[in-house]
């Protein structure tokens, strides 16, 4: 993704292994906001591979997260995004001046059997839904 300014904000998902909270928001907020944002996500310590639970999760309302990977965040990244979204990376998250931050508390996916993935998949999707309207996106 092209990071130079692009006239749209920017928002990144942290969280440790970047394989199911960020994976899932990013997921969302793509689908939500289109053109009109540019989304990334990365971990503290990323895993091998994205929860196949949460890839089955997000599936099954339509939004294809299947190609994505973990990856650590760059500060390249960071700097890019307007706004930076933590959820569950404590002190190793970053904190750059004159980024808007939320710290959303949301269920790590890992270990979870769908049905509770599901849960904390349609309580991302609310937090998502609200930051893209905060952000007046229109897909």
């Amino acid at each position: 993704m092209d990071l130079v300014d692009s006239g749209v904000p920017g928002v990144v998902f942290l969280c440790v292994q970047n394989a199911g909270r960020s994976q899932m928001a990013a997921g969302w907020l793509k689908h939500l906001g289109g053109e009109h944002v540019q989304v990334f996500s990365g971990g503290s310590d990323p895993a091998a591979e994205v929860n196949p639970v949460a890839v089955e999760a997000m599936a099954e309302v339509g939004i294809d997260i299947a190609s994505e990977f973990p990856k650590p965040w760059t500060d390249e990244i960071l700097s890019a995004s307007d706004v930076i979204i933590t959820m569950g990376c404590g002190d190793a998250c970053p904190v750059l001046p004159g980024k808007r931050y939320e710290d959303w508390a949301v269920g790590d996916p890992a270990g979870l059997p769908l049905e509770e993935v599901r849960r904390i998949r349609d309580a991302i999707r609310a937090r998502v839904a609200l930051l893209a309207s905060q952000l007046d996106l229109r897909s």
